[in-house]
């Protein structure tokens, strides 16, 4: 397992957003709030799940746009560097046209306090589900996936990055959590079926399973839409404990995260050390990693 480098502490805000239909106004609106956070102290600020657009395999195709040089990559730049802030900026619907046949995907995009892009992560597991008397949704109708676990480094330290139903493989968090983050970011959109039944509980099973702090940003409820959120942003420490959760409406919810804590939980419940792979295998080992640099 990697060593695990101690930062200072730092502030992390999620910003649950009211996503409406027009983009220019729901990157407005994040921009403002981004802001606002940063002016409450935040040094981290985190976006939801299609920030700048309705989630729904018909919307994907209308909203996606280009990762270079596209208005939301442009945008999330300009957030990050005018309220001086690490912004992991939620996902937005991507079109690569580097190959043959175009493809979409589920992109976030993370940057560091200048403006400057430091990780792209790409949802590795495509949310297509059918639960009997409930949702039904398959967004490989519309999108590929990606095919690499994302670390990031920062001032405070290593993070990780997923999207929504990343969440629901321990995988992604085991292999960022072995390789030194203290702290895996998942911007969801979990909805009125699946986010009673499972959004904290996952939450505080990668946390308690890694002995690391697990944030989840989503939209705010809107219960017009076609897809409803579910709402309840979650901030949850590495004993599995919730240290900040939101209602379901547009708010900004704030955490201060310790990378001593994590430590010290390591020391006090040495998990991270009796792993036995002499009997089972470190998925870690094998993984595809993107880790990028400041």
């Amino acid at each position: 397992m990697a060593s695990l480098l101690v930062g200072r502490k730092f502030k992390v805000a999620l910003v649950q957003l009211l996503v409406t239909a027009s983009k220019e106004k729901n990157i407005a609106n994040a921009a403002a709030l981004v802001e606002k956070a940063s002016k409450n102290g935040a040094d981290v600020v985190v976006l939801p799940e299609c920030f700048n657009s309705p989630y729904g395999t018909s919307y994907f195709p209308e909203y996606a746009e280009p990762l270079e040089g596209g208005p939301t990559s442009t945008a999330l730049s300009q957030m990050a560097k005018s309220a001086k802030v690490y912004l992991i900026g939620g996902s937005f619907p991507e079109r690569d046209s580097s190959t043959p046949t175009p493809r979409l995907y589920n992109t976030c995009t993370v940057w560091s306090p200048t403006g400057s892009r430091l990780a792209v992560h790409r949802k590795v597991h495509l949310f297509d589900i059918d639960v009997p008397g409930g949702q039904k949704f398959k967004e490989s109708d519309a999108l590929s996936a990606g095919n690499q676990v994302t670390l990031v480094e920062t001032d405070y330290g290593k993070i990780g990055v997923g999207i929504c139903y990343d969440i629901r493989f321990p995988e992604l968090a085991m292999v960022a959590a072995r390789k030194g983050a203290i702290a895996m970011f998942y911007p969801g959109a979990f909805n009125m079926t699946t986010g009673p039944l499972h959004w904290e509980l996952l939450q505080r099973s990668r946390a308690l399973d890694n002995q690391i702090y697990v944030a989840a940003c989503s939209p705010a409820r809107d219960t017009t839409a076609s897809y409803i959120a579910w709402g309840h942003s979650t901030v949850v420490d590495a004993m599995g404990a919730v240290v900040a959760k939101a209602g379901h409406d547009e708010e900004i919810v704030y955490a201060e995260l310790d990378p001593a804590a994590v430590a010290s939980t390591r020391a006090a419940i040495p998990v991270t050390v009796q792993r036995r792979f002499d009997v089972y295998r470190d998925v870690s080992e094998e993984a595809a990693i993107n880790v990028s640099a400041q």
